[in-house]
């Protein structure tokens, strides 16, 4: 059976357990990271030297970080559904992917601490700057998602996995964001998925 180690609240975890809904196989979820610790034991290193969530386990192939992880159970479990048969659509996915790492994320997670998960912390500066750069970020995904329907191409796929859980997180903050029609159709979209499950928890 999978396994894969990590708490239910962090948004890397959230994305690999989307990819292990939506293949449909089952999976054993082990709670790790934070209160619930074991990521410094020494059996945990020995899976994931970074002691970072979340480590998956398929019948003794180990593997960690959350994109690697969505990309190898889509290819392995679903190729043709969630992950792109066609090399262009597959690198287009990828490059979405490689830029929810880079760009979207950093800004996202600047709003989230203060606001969320360690009030009172941060500088306004520098919140404000977030701010402006998840407006700018979402904005090209809006844009993007005026073209087609998923992050993927014109269906959900492995590019949707790894930025739904963000998309979810920034929607839920309490602060105000433009009027993105694209972004908040694919949203609903997502949401409607029953693997979407694995995002109604509220955000701590």
């Amino acid at each position: 059976m999978l396994r894969i180690w990590g708490r239910t609240n962090s948004l890397n975890v959230q994305k690999a357990l989307l990819a292990l809904e939506e293949i449909g196989r089952p999976y054993q979820r082990i709670d790790a990271g934070l209160a619930f610790g074991i990521v410094n034991t020494p059996d945990y290193r020995a899976m994931n030297p970074n002691g970072l969530v979340p480590t998956l386990d398929d019948d003794g192939f180990v593997l960690w970080e959350s994109n690697s992880i969505v990309r190898y159970l889509c290819a392995e479990y679903a190729p043709g559904v969630l992950w792109p048969l066609d090399a262009k659509t597959r690198a287009s996915a990828g490059r979405w992917m490689d830029w929810q790492l880079t760009t979207l994320l950093n800004p996202v997670n600047t709003l989230f601490l203060p606001l969320v998960r360690a009030p009172g912390t941060g500088d306004p500066q520098s919140f404000e700057a977030a701010r402006l750069a998840c407006d700018v970020n979402f904005g090209l995904l809006n844009e993007l998602l005026s073209r087609q329907a998923f992050v993927t191409g014109e269906a959900f796929g492995m590019a949707d996995c790894a930025i739904a859980p963000v998309v979810h997180r920034w929607a839920n903050l309490p602060l105000e964001r433009p009027d993105l029609v694209h972004l908040q159709r694919w949203y609903e979209a997502v949401r409607a998925r029953p693997s979407s499950k694995v995002l109604e928890l509220p955000l701590s």
